[in-house]
This record gives structure tokens, sequence and C-alpha cells, in this order.
């Protein structure tokens, strides 16, 4: 089923782009060449990092370069609308409420969401949830007219607080969590014996296509695009998630995934990845108002770890972790009596017998599947996506064609 057989869909995007990877820029171009078949409806930077909304623009730039060329294609959206729908998010990550005050780009999710239109809003999250949790703070309403496609993994250590909010405070949300499935867009499939090679793919298909290639091709010498199955997803199949497209296919999220600790870890305490971990810790005497504590994971303050919530005798960080393996995490504070403290724990990857129970609390929100079977190494699901690579990088090359004058 194509996306001329079905209604269209209404698009939303809130990107990192110009932040922490350079792949987003790639997903841009990507996103841009399948405009005629989308109705998009906002262009949200939400980065956690240097990201801002002006890195949006320069991709529009291409586009508007290679307009004329496209039209002789298809109907696409003019330059302009396109610059019209590019809103500034959120730069600060969220706080342990999930909030991060309101934002143009959360605002902008709760105008679109209230439109009146019977079709769903698909926001495809390319970076951090914050923008989306404050949305749903200042709208609660709007919850059942979203359905969210989030690249997580590394994208949840970073935006933990607000994806902690969603799972607690918006169980029923219609949500595809995909933090490994995503990796089948560039990771060719084990069992194909003739897979596309990345680079190559770039030099023969991307490079020297109009102003858009030449900006793919400039990001990376290589198919990166982590983001795009969100966008995949919505091209192919027939949109329900746990059905194989071009997007990968998804598993219901099941119960206990975070684990909460009222003491400091060892490496013997299992932790799943890319699932939230609460660390809580007793203050010591004399802790103060003007004291201030943070962990370092692996050595460096990363997103989860923002000055830990102290209340009520004790203190309180929320974590994840997206690598495998033994992570070891050390306490700073001003404080000498939590200085210095130290501890770790172990990131594994979850079990298929706990997988198979769904959590009744989230009976909308899918995520990798854990069958060892369709993995590639750890990487859950992305076989899902791999088996694809042929048709979607091919289609995306036919795309690209039309940006050659003469076409």
């Amino acid at each position: 089923m194509t996306t001329s057989d079905r209604q269209r869909p209404r698009v939303l995007v809130s990107t990192d782009i110009g932040g922490t990877d350079p792949d987003d820029f790639q997903s841009m171009v990507h996103l841009l060449l399948y405009a005629d078949v989308l109705d998009l409806e906002g262009l949200l930077s939400s980065p956690y990092g240097d990201g801002r909304a002006a890195d949006i623009h320069r991709v529009i730039d291409c586009y508007e370069h290679d307009f004329d060329q496209l039209c002789r294609h298809a109907r696409y959206p003019q330059p302009d609308a396109l610059r019209a729908l590019v809103k500034q998010g959120a730069i600060d990550r969220a706080d342990h409420h999930g909030r991060t005050g309101t934002t143009e780009g959360s605002d902008w999710i709760v105008q679109r969401a209230r439109a009146e239109d019977e079709r769903v809003l698909d926001v495809l999250v390319w970076g951090g949830l914050d923008d989306v949790a404050q949305s749903l703070h200042e709208a609660p309403d709007i919850a059942d007219r979203l359905r969210v496609h989030y690249i997580g993994g590394p994208n949840t250590m970073w935006s933990v607080n607000a994806y902690r909010y969603l799972e607690a405070h918006h169980p029923t949300l219609a949500m595809i969590e995909s933090n490994s499935t995503y990796r089948g867009f560039f990771e060719p499939d084990p069992d194909d014996p003739r897979p596309l090679d990345n680079e190559q793919f770039v030099r023969e298909h991307v490079a020297g296509h109009g102003a858009l290639g030449d900006f793919f091709a400039a990001q990376l010498p290589q198919v990166k695009m982590g983001d795009s199955p969100t966008l995949t997803w919505l091209l192919h199949g027939d949109r329900v998630p746990d059905s194989p497209s071009w997007g990968g296919r998804f598993v219901p999220l099941w119960a206990d995934r975070r684990r909460h600790f009222t003491r400091l870890t060892t490496a013997a305490d299992q932790v799943e990845v890319n699932a939230v971990l609460e660390l809580t810790l007793p203050l010591p005497e004399g802790y103060g108002a003007s004291d201030r504590t943070h962990l370092l994971v692996d050595g460096r303050e990363q997103g989860p770890c923002p000055d830990g919530v102290a209340q009520a005798g004790s203190i309180t960080f929320a974590l994840s972790v997206y690598r495998l393996g033994k992570v070891p995490y050390r306490v700073r504070s001003t404080h000498p009596g939590l200085d210095g403290l130290e501890g770790a724990f172990t990131s594994v990857l979850p079990s298929p017998e706990k997988a198979a129970a769904a959590s009744p609390e989230h009976p909308h929100w899918w995520t990798d599947d854990p069958d060892p079977a369709q993995a590639i190494g750890p990487a859950l699901g992305a076989r899902w996506v791999s088996r694809y690579r042929s048709e979607f990088l091919g289609d995306f090359a036919r795309r690209l064609q039309r940006c050659l004058p003469g076409s």
C-alpha cells in the first residue's frame, strides 16, 4: 500500500538538527523530498545542544534552489510555506516535572493538534521529547489527537525527565518508541548477499543531485538518516505498529521496565537498556538550599544527570543509558557527605519472556521487538527495517533524480 492509496498523513517533526548528530540534516533532506505526499504542519527545533531553527532553514534554502525542478514532477509546497512552519522549541532540558516552560514549539503542537481535521497528527520526534511533554502539560486534551513516533535510545538519555512524564501521566498516548529498530536504516541485513554500501550510495545517488543532494553528502560521506524510519513508516505499509513496513515492526510495551533504588547500586544490579533508572540517596546532615549535587556517568555529566531533586530528606536522580554492560557513576556535590560517592549498574537487554507481558497501563505504546532473530548485533528489531533497505533507498534515489536538470 502506498500513500496514494490512503489518507495523506498530517506530519509535524520535532528535531535536534544541528545539535548532537548531523544525521538529522540528512533526514530533513529526505523528508522534504517527500513533501508532495505529506501535509507538513510543523518543523520544530527541539535540541539538546547547539541546534536551532536556523538549521532547519538551511535545508529549506537548498529545497528552494531545487524547487522549480521538483515541481516538474509533482506539486510541492512553496518554500515560504515551509519556512512558516519552522518554530523554535525547547533549548533547555525539561525539569523533574517534565516541564520546560511554554515554547513556540510546544504552542504550535497544541495549535495543530486542535485543528479541525479528522486525521491524527503524526508527531515525528528526532530529538528530545521536551516539547511534546510541555504541550501535553499545557493541553492534556490533545493526547488522543497525537500519534508520536519517537527515535529513542540516546535521545531518552538527554530527555529522560520528559520521557518519565509521558510514561507516567499520559500512559494511553499513541507512541512508537524506537530505541534500536531505526538502526536498520543504515545497518545492512546480515542475510543480504549483496547489501547496499552506505558510502557508495551517497557517491552514486546523492552527491551531485541538486542542492539537496550536495547538502546531504556534505554532512556525512555515508547514509546515516537514523530518524528517517519515522517517515518511511508513514510511506509504506498500513500504519499499524505490529505490521511490517519500511519503518519497522513493533511490539507492545511491557511492564516493569523502570527501576528505582534507594541506595548506591553495584554492578550486580541490572537495569534494562533504554529504560529509566531512578536513584534516591539520603541527604547528609547540613545539606542546605545552596548545595548542588549531580552525577557523573561514565566519567561525564550526561543528559540524564542534571542536578538531583532534593526533597523530604533525600535526593533523586533519573537517568537512562543506551549502551550495554557495566555503567559506573560518581556523585559530585558541594556537600562533602555526598561528594565522591561511587556506584555502578549493569545495562542489559530485555528478556523475550518479560517482553511477552504487555503493559496494561500503556495500551497504545509500542517498542522494539526483543526477538533475537530480529536483531542486528545488540540492536533489537533492526532487521525489521534493514530487510527493506534496497526498496526505501531505491525509492529515495529516484526522488533525488527529480533534482537533476532535465529529469
